[in-house]
């Protein structure tokens, strides 16, 4: 039996990561992060977010991304699965749909025609879309902002129209959580929410 694969979406301030670290601690899970959840990963990460990172170009941030994902996949995400172990991942591909595709203007079906090349067949059992306005996400953001947390609202509200036009286009492979909620009414949905779909004691 292969573990479950749970993805956690949102834009920046949605309270994502905080999400995805108590399920992973409640379910024994590998906890991962894209970009950046391998070695190599780190390096990209690095490059990607750094507010130093000068001249990169649209496309080549596209296609770092799907390079990110294809080492994370094949290293870790894929045999973790097949040794039956759940993977809880802090953003997968409608990361790069929304940010690339729509925020950086570059096409969804392009980036999604890299982004299947680059996971070679291994999609989420359920994507959770922690949903908050722009202004609120942003004003949560701790400390100097990174590369992409610098790009201007309308940037920012492209990513987050097109996370819930994603959503909304096949609702059977995500659960949509308002994220402007205190922490613990959120954990209180997501919790009966996955306890109902998988089954899971959490």
């Amino acid at each position: 039996m292969t573990g479950r694969f749970i993805v956690f979406e949102g834009g920046e301030g949605s309270g994502k990561s905080t999400q995805a670290r108590r399920i992973a601690l409640a379910r024994s899970a590998l906890l991962t992060r894209q970009p950046g959840g391998t070695e190599i990963g780190a390096s990209i990460r690095r490059l990607l977010l750094s507010p130093d990172t000068a001249g990169l170009s649209d496309r080549a941030e596209a296609l770092l991304m799907a390079a990110d994902r294809a080492q994370h996949v094949d290293e870790m995400i894929r045999p973790a699965l097949d040794a039956g172990k759940d993977v809880i991942c802090d953003r997968y591909v409608s990361s790069s749909l929304a940010y690339q595709g729509a925020g950086r203007a570059l096409g969804i079906p392009a980036v999604l025609e890299l982004s299947e090349f680059a996971v070679g067949g291994t999609w989420p059992d359920l994507n959770v879309l922690l949903d908050v306005p722009v202004e609120v996400g942003l004003g949560r953001i701790d400390g100097p902002p990174d590369r992409l947390e610098q790009q201007g609202d309308g940037f920012h509200k492209r990513v987050r129209e097109t996370f819930l036009a994603l959503a909304a286009a096949t609702p059977d492979r995500w659960l949509v959580i308002d994220g402007t909620q205190p922490a613990d009414n959120v954990a209180a949905e997501l919790d009966a929410a996955l306890s109902e779909r998988f089954l899971w004691t959490l």
